[in-house]
Order: C-alpha cells, then structure tokens, then sequence
C-alpha cells in the first residue's frame, strides 16, 4: 500500500528540526513522490548527510512501503538558489 504525501511530510517534519516539506506527486500514484525539504539543520552537512537525515526520518520505509522519493534538500538561505 503507497503512503500518502501527507504522512510522509509528516514523518519528515518529525525527524528533521524546523523542516519546512513540499510533496509532489510525480506519477498521480501516490507511489512515486518528490520531496524537497529545507531546513536549518542542513547548514554546514554535506548533501549525502542532508539526505540520511531524511531517510532516517522515515524510519527504514524506503525501497519497501515508500517505493520512490526524488529528494532535494537546502538550507534556508540557499533554498531559493537551488
């Protein structure tokens, strides 16, 4: 069963401090979701370590109930850059 874009922020939301989270549907499945996630708790991280804060937010649901997640992280200052 996919999960739904909203729950996804929400797991998100709750793993990474002040996350601001836009969720797109990219296939009109509920399966295939972008994510772009700005936070301030990416300063200074490099991108691989922004994006497994992300998956450990979602608590090991990649590649299983959450088949597909395009993801683009950014820090609040550079958000509009990217």
């Amino acid at each position: 069963m996919p999960m739904a874009g909203a729950d996804i922020a929400a797991m998100i939301r709750a793993g990474v401090p002040d996350a601001e989270v836009t969720m797109t549907d990219l296939a009109g499945d509920n399966d295939h979701w972008a994510a772009r996630v700005v936070s301030p708790a990416f300063a200074g991280l490099p991108r691989v370590k922004q994006h497994q804060m992300v998956y450990n937010a979602l608590g090991g649901r990649m590649g299983g109930v959450l088949h597909a997640l395009q993801l683009t992280t950014a820090v609040p200052d550079t958000a509009a850059q990217n």
